[in-house]
């Protein structure tokens, strides 16, 4: 007896426009992965956080900005946003 049930998987295989959106946004998304590891070692730092720690920090939140920022002045040219 089995009494494992899988159901068959549908074929959902991300389609051309799905994967040159995920291209598109690539860019921010690396920026705000940096974003996150700045803030994970300032965290971690804890009370030993020097303004150097603070200032990856900051320039790591601008570089996300000005992703995002191309992004959507791209989207607005395509005239997809």
């Amino acid at each position: 007896m089995n009494i494992i049930h899988l159901q068959a998987v549908p074929n959902d295989e991300p389609s051309a426009a799905d994967l040159a959106a995920i291209d598109a946004e690539w860019p921010v998304i690396a920026a705000e992965l940096d974003v996150l590891d700045a803030e994970i070692a300032l965290i971690t730092a804890g009370p030993a956080a020097s303004a150097l720690d603070r200032r990856r920090v900051r320039r790591a939140e601008r570089r996300a900005l000005a992703a995002r920022r191309e992004l959507t002045a791209d989207q607005v040219e395509d005239g997809a946003a």
